[in-house]
């Protein structure tokens, strides 16, 4: 089985996809976004725009994908915002076309709700230390520039199931996305200090400077 989880940018995707590797054995991320970074390094510097409006993203990611659910036997995780009808078809609609489980789940919030997430997201003043202040508003521009064009077409009915996350943890996410899917959850035994740390520390491994 294939798990996506969509979203608006800092609507939470890495947090519960984290979540769900941590509670679910024999499970994996495949995070699309690395092959969109991969691509970027290789073109001029005038060339890098939207990574997902290369052909080359799209047929990369769903080989790739093609490849994991192939040979992995255990669930798939994918954390990846797609908001393009096309662009899903083209990688979610081949991959369920070719035979395989795939669940989508759209994670929604109110503006408000994101637009807070995005400012604690990436622990800007360490950023700003340690590269300047300008990578840490550099993606959060993209992202609050994305927000609206996101929530509105991931309300949309091909992009259910939907989530709203507004006033749950990303572990309740988490047991949604299992109770829907099918999928044993391993208790979450987090208490409410050691499960903040652990967010912590995967939003710090997830700053990137690209």
């Amino acid at each position: 089985m294939l798990v996506w989880v969509n979203g608006p940018f800092g609507g939470g995707k890495t947090q519960t996809a984290h979540e769900l590797r941590r509670r679910l054995p024999g499970s994996v991320i495949c995070d699309p976004e690395h092959v969109g970074f991969g691509l970027h390094r290789m073109l001029p510097p005038e060339l890098r725009g939207d990574f997902q409006d290369l052909p080359a993203w799209r047929r990369g990611v769903h080989e790739m994908l093609e490849l994991v659910l192939g040979k992995h036997d255990g669930p798939v995780i994918v954390p990846m915002t797609v908001v393009e009808p096309e662009y899903f078809g083209e990688i979610v609609g081949r991959l369920r076309d070719n035979g395989h489980d795939v669940r989508h789940f759209a994670l929604l919030a109110d503006r408000a709700t994101v637009l807070r997430r995005l400012r604690e997201r990436g622990f800007g003043q360490v950023v700003r230390f340690f590269a300047g202040r300008k990578v840490a508003l550099r993606r959060e521009s993209f992202a609050v520039a994305k927000l609206d064009r996101c929530l509105e077409r991931l309300r949309g009915e091909e992009f259910a199931e939907h989530i709203w996350t507004d006033h749950i943890t990303v572990a309740q996410v988490a047991d949604r996305i299992a109770a829907s899917t099918g999928l044993k959850l391993a208790p979450n035994t987090d208490g409410r200090l050691r499960g903040r740390v652990r967010r912590a520390a995967t939003g710090l491994r997830h700053i990137r400077f690209d």
